[in-house]
């Protein structure tokens, strides 16, 4: 029962983090007009399941009057809504407070803050503790999202392999940037998804380009070809040629369904599954998409 409908705003990011598995960057692109916003959710409106509306990117504050207006038709709607952002507009409280005013009057129930060092270094007080404090100042719900680098930590899990922590995804622009070093695994271990629901999504990213991602990257169709309310209907992740062998079995499945042999060891079920993926591209253009997310033209 999909509840949640996500919208990659625009893949334009003022930040280009290692751990991105979106890479997203300054030169990225893709960025939804209101007109397919107003289409998009109608479509959600349809399947009667979905109750939030989160505005992603990249960073969805670069198309600040979008982002507003996006807000707004969501909650005329009757949805609740949030956003998450890397708060590079937080200068200082006030203007922060400046920035979140007419998002706060646009109707917005949730406001994510990246705040760690893939985004702010070690700055002393961060952008997300100054956006922070202007939300508190105007009685808007806040968090935060920190991500650490990747770290062997102890003890090791039930099989007597070291654990990695930190909370970064290896796929996207983490697998060039962030493995090195990291203890990995044999492929063959890798029997399972860990990380997302695919039989029963609860909720799906959609991009400007109309893909509907269960996973970033992967596609279960696009919506400017087919309507989401009818793709979402059909789907039937056993039937699909991405997420039918990942249900299955995992990335191992994937792999050997499609006969995809890499060499090497792996840090985890994202590492695999995203490479395999990326040597599936050219076969499969349809459903892994769309290629920026696999860091490709």
């Amino acid at each position: 029962m999909l509840t949640g409908v996500h919208f990659l705003l625009t893949y334009t990011c003022n930040y280009e983090c290692d751990h991105c598995f979106l890479y997203c960057g300054p030169h990225a692109e893709g960025t939804f007009t209101v007109a397919r916003i107003r289409e998009v959710l109608a479509e959600a409106r349809k399947l009667g399941s979905v109750k939030w509306i989160f505005y992603e990117g990249g960073e969805p504050f670069l198309y600040y009057p979008v982002l507003v207006e996006g807000l707004r038709l969501a909650r005329e709607m009757g949805f609740s809504t949030g956003v998450v952002t890397n708060c590079y507009w937080a200068t200082d409280t006030e203007d922060a407070a400046l920035w979140l005013g007419l998002v706060n009057d646009a109707g917005i129930d949730e406001l994510s803050m990246s705040d760690d060092e893939f985004h702010h270094g070690d700055e002393r007080e961060s952008p997300a503790q100054r956006a922070a404090a202007a939300a508190g100042r105007l009685g808007l719900a806040a968090g935060s999202i920190c991500i650490e680098k990747p770290v062997i930590s102890q003890p090791a899990d039930d099989r007597g392999q070291p654990v990695v922590g930190g909370g970064a995804l290896f796929k996207g622009r983490a697998v060039e940037k962030l493995t090195a070093g990291l203890p990995t695994r044999p492929c063959s271990e890798f029997t399972e998804c860990t990380h997302e629901e695919l039989v029963r999504p609860e909720r799906v990213h959609v991009d400007a380009f109309g893909h509907v991602q269960v996973c970033q990257g992967v596609s279960i169709g696009n919506l400017w070809e087919t309507p989401l309310s009818e793709l979402v209907a059909s789907y039937d992740a056993a039937t699909h040629p991405i997420c039918g062998p990942l249900v299955r079995g995992g990335p191992a499945e994937l792999a050997r369904a499609h006969g995809v042999e890499l060499q090497g060891d792996f840090v985890d079920e994202c590492h695999y599954c995203f490479l395999v993926r990326r040597a599936l591209l050219e076969r499969f253009p349809e459903y892994l998409a769309p290629r920026q997310v696999y860091g490709l033209d």
